[in-house]
């Protein structure tokens, strides 16, 4: 059997239990009430964060900047998030159930234009004809819903974005990449890197290698099958390769690492029981060890290693460094895995709950032993790590995440942080009491090569003026705080993740 034939036949297998115990399992309806997080959001206004947009579409809207905007940083930042989580009387209950709008900030000429749209996926396009939630969710269980014929009629699209070979996609875990416009923001569709490869998961978090190739993943196992595919795609947009690894025991992931010669996977193991959504059927198992999988990039149709380590939930990872065969990967470790199956749960339904930051912990592996382990690096209370990608993968590089800093009204990040776990060093920049700080996306300055020369550009909502902005920062000075912020006239919730696309 040729290996194309073997791939189709292994990904049809998969699909197919995919389909089956996690995408098209109903229940009785269990979701938030909108009367009572509206409730909520009058006594606790940074509730607005999990607030429902208040059009399917912003902009454009030209802001002017406050402060200087360096003069060689140019092009647009894209955010996605989660947006669209009420219709008809019911709300989701599960953060990550809400239809994606995706947002374009474009810098120039010393001001920022925002646009946002709500990306027209079959599953928003199809219930707003019908007026009501009818397709499977998640992790909040829909009454009557209709029947679908694959992932990608329940895709979100609600994760990420990520700009190749000059097209834009916004991204989620358990479908197709649905191309935008990159200047309008229209939704062009899903994107079929092959037929035989349509509508299977192309995940939020691929990762950009050395020579301008993307790796990126599609975890079957989440949806009831058993594999993990491996997807490979060129500079230029077009796929290079594709495979499918056995998992052996089912595993969660949301993200994955890289060094120069390696990709690298942990697989948090857990249990499924059919009782709702996928996330309300899912136990993580702490009792039992976490997989780890090494690939190398010169041969990607097998496994190099295999780990063992202590059970850890994580969600994303920061950077990941090789030398004289180890690998150290770091990661965010959530401590509560209750916390974790329904991050900002309360804020859903308009309750006040507890912050639920990660912990930065760093896994070593032994390539020759076989060996791993876990070390802890002493420092919480972050998310969202991002770092400068021309760091040599051979040390570890600095790290900028969202944080805390002094006395806040939300449990929500309301800072920017830089990191340096090697060196212990540590600046922070406090935006204040009542903004909520989102992921910071590390922007390199054109024409150098020195690792964290460049920019830190990230989102932020000031509940209370009920705006959202964005700033951009020195990544060699973020103690300084912003070179230059913009504001917009009108708010919407937080999102996910980004990418900035310079200007070419």
């Amino acid at each position: 059997m040729d290996r194309r034939r073997f791939l189709r036949n292994l990904l049809s297998g998969a699909t197919v239990a995919a389909l089956g115990p996690a995408l098209l399992h109903g229940a009785d309806a269990l979701a938030g009430d909108p009367a009572e997080f509206a409730a909520g959001l009058r006594e606790r206004p940074y509730l607005a964060g999990w607030r429902q947009v208040s059009a399917e579409t912003f902009g454009p809207t030209t802001v002017q900047i406050e402060g200087r905007l360096p003069a060689d940083f140019a092009g647009t930042l894209y955010r996605n998030g989660p947006a669209w989580f009420e219709r008809d009387g019911f709300r989701y209950e599960h953060w990550f159930d809400g239809d994606g709008m995706v947002h374009g900030w474009r810098f120039g000429d010393g001001a920022v234009t925002h646009r946002g749209r709500m990306v027209e996926t079959p599953k928003f396009k199809r219930e707003r004809g019908a007026g009501r939630f009818n397709t499977l969710a998640a992790g909040t269980t829909v009454p009557d819903p209709v029947a679908i014929r694959n992932n990608d009629d329940a895709n979100t699209a609600n994760t990420s974005v990520v700009t190749i070979g000059g097209r834009l996609f916004a991204l989620s875990e358990a479908g197709s990449a649905f191309e935008l416009d990159p200047d309008a923001l229209d939704t062009i569709g899903p994107k079929t890197w092959r037929p035989d490869l349509q509508a299977l998961p192309f995940s939020a978090h691929p990762l950009q290698d050395r020579d301008g190739s993307w790796w990126n993943f599609g975890a079957l196992s989440m949806m009831g099958g058993a594999g993990l595919l491996v997807w490979h795609i060129g500079s230029d947009g077009q796929l290079i390769d594709a495979q499918v690894h056995d998992m052996g025991a089912p595993g969660y992931l949301h993200a994955f690492v890289q060094t120069d010669r390696h990709l690298v996977f942990l697989l948090t193991p857990f249990d499924y029981a059919p009782a709702g959504s996928f996330f309300e059927s899912l136990r993580f198992a702490p009792e039992r060890a976490s997989t780890v999988m090494v690939i190398d990039k010169t041969a990607p149709d097998r496994v190099a290693r295999r780990f063992e380590v202590d059970f850890t939930m994580a969600y994303h990872f920061g950077d990941a460094f090789e030398r004289d065969g180890h690998i150290t990967v770091r990661t965010m470790r959530l401590a509560d895995v209750a916390q974790a199956r329904s991050p900002h749960r309360a804020a859903m339904f308009g309750h006040h709950g507890p912050a639920a930051p990660a912990h930065l912990v760093e896994l070593r592996l032994d390539m020759r032993s076989g060996r791993a382990r876990w070390e802890s690096t002493g420092l919480g209370g972050m998310e969202f790590p991002m770092f400068d990608a021309r760091t040599p993968t051979d040390r570890g590089a600095r790290l900028y995440t969202p944080t805390n800093a002094g006395d806040a009204t939300a449990p929500y990040f309301n800072a920017v942080q830089m990191i340096d776990p090697a060196r212990g060093t540590r600046a922070v920049h406090r935006y204040g009491r009542d903004v909520l700080a989102e992921e910071h996306v590390f922007v390199p300055r054109p024409g150098s090569t020195r690792p964290d020369d460049g920019w830190l550009v990230g989102t932020l909502l000031d509940h209370a003026r009920d705006r959202s902005g964005i700033a951009v920062l020195d990544a060699r000075h973020v103690e300084d705080g912003p070179l230059a912020t913009a504001w917009l006239p009108y708010a919407f919730p937080l999102g996910f993740h980004g990418h900035f696309a310079p200007t070419a």
